[in-house]
């Protein structure tokens, strides 16, 4: 049997509960959410009603309405960035960010949105005075960046952050493709106008699962209209949330999924399987670090560090390491980039990356002293 590595990427294997949940459903109650008044059609519309409430409670919601479902975080930072963003705001993000922001940030930014990128430090971190400061003696429109580096494992000052934003009238907006289900998120405490999430990550749930809150009282154009299965008789997009971002048929039974994702972590407590992701990182950090020609990034694990580590062997390419892996080893690693350029020009690992390794809550020790073995081998 193979050792899977990279839940940075997708969470993998999920909980039993999250399977068997995703077949009832969908052997049951496979019609369209919100499309018809018989039976199956409401329970499914109450399945998805459900996974909203669940979604709200797990990041202290207060309107599940204000919550609407996406494939995965990507779609919703498009759908955040082109319905507020117009010619002439201005946005201030971080050099640590997935393709997901810069890429959307890059083609708006050829549309007149002015983009001011602030730069971390070695480590991957980016302090919040370097935030404040680049929001002085401009109009900001929105503050966008990263809770946890899918790099180097930095979390964030998102706190503060928040804070500052709720302070100077700033929109606040958090990628938590890294931190949603590590890390405790407070939509309230942390001032936070707009989260994104996918479901496929540390929410333990399926592929083509994610979401997008946004506060009450802030309004963005949808990326996509069509059929909501209410107002049908009007030609204009409902005005209300969450059917101004939802148009179209979505996946009841994953979404079912994506719940019992949600159950699983708060059953066996959230803090209790980051410890166990913890002591997996650290027991890899230091048998990599007796290894010769290893380098390390980003932080120790520890409080300000949240999934994966990132490192590189000389005389090696990241990847060739990772194939090595997958051949002679059966260990499954992410390589390269990660799908952010600018993080790997942030800590001097650009243009071939790095090797990332991120245990989930189904790894062992032994699956970490096997790669630790294997990394030893490569360079022997």
């Amino acid at each position: 049997m193979s050792i899977y590595l990279d839940n940075a990427a997708t969470s993998f294997p999920k909980p039993e509960s999250v399977y068997t949940q995703q077949d009832y459903i969908a052997r049951n109650f496979g019609a369209n959410p919100g499309r018809g008044s018989y039976g199956i059609a409401r329970i499914a519309a109450q399945t998805m009603a459900a996974t909203r409430e669940a979604i709200a409670d797990f990041f202290n919601i207060s309107s599940s309405s204000r919550i609407a479902f996406t494939l995965n975080a990507t779609q919703g930072i498009n759908t955040a960035l082109s319905g507020l963003l117009e010619p002439g705001h201005r946005v201030v993000t971080t050099s640590m960010e997935h393709n997901a922001v810069v890429r959307p940030l890059h083609y708006l930014q050829h549309h007149g949105v002015e983009v001011f990128k602030v730069t971390a430090d070695s480590q991957g971190l980016v302090t919040p005075e370097s935030i404040f400061s680049a929001c002085s003696g401009a109009t900001t429109k929105l503050v966008i960046m990263t809770h946890c580096s899918n790099v180097t494992g930095t979390v964030q000052p998102i706190a503060e952050v928040g804070r500052f934003c709720h302070e100077h009238d700033i929109i606040f907006m958090l990628d938590a493709a890294q931190s949603a289900g590590v890390l405790p998120i407070d939509v309230d405490a942390m001032h936070i106008d707009i989260l994104v999430a996918p479901g496929h990550k540390g929410l333990l749930g399926p592929q083509g699962t994610g979401f997008i809150y946004v506060r009450d009282g802030l309004a963005i154009k949808p990326l996509t209209r069509g059929g909501t299965g209410n107002l049908s008789s009007e030609a204009q997009q409902p005005s209300k949330m969450p059917e101004l971002l939802e148009s179209g048929t979505y996946n009841t039974a994953a979404l079912a999924g994506l719940k019992a994702g949600l159950e699983y972590i708060l059953q066996r407590g959230m803090d209790n399987i980051r410890a166990h992701e913890q002591g997996l990182l650290l027991l890899l950090w230091d048998g990599l670090g007796a290894i010769p020609g290893v380098r390390r990034y980003g932080p120790e694990p520890g409080p300000k560090h949240s999934g994966l580590v990132s490192f590189t062997l000389d005389n090696h390419t990241t990847a060739e390491i990772g194939f090595i892996l997958d051949q002679h080893f059966n260990i499954g690693v992410r390589t390269g980039l990660h799908c952010a350029p600018d993080a790997h020009r942030t800590i001097g690992t650009f243009p071939d990356g790095t090797v990332r390794v991120s245990p989930g809550c189904f790894n062992t020790e032994q699956h970490i002293h096997t790669l630790i073995q294997a990394i030893k081998s490569i360079t022997s």
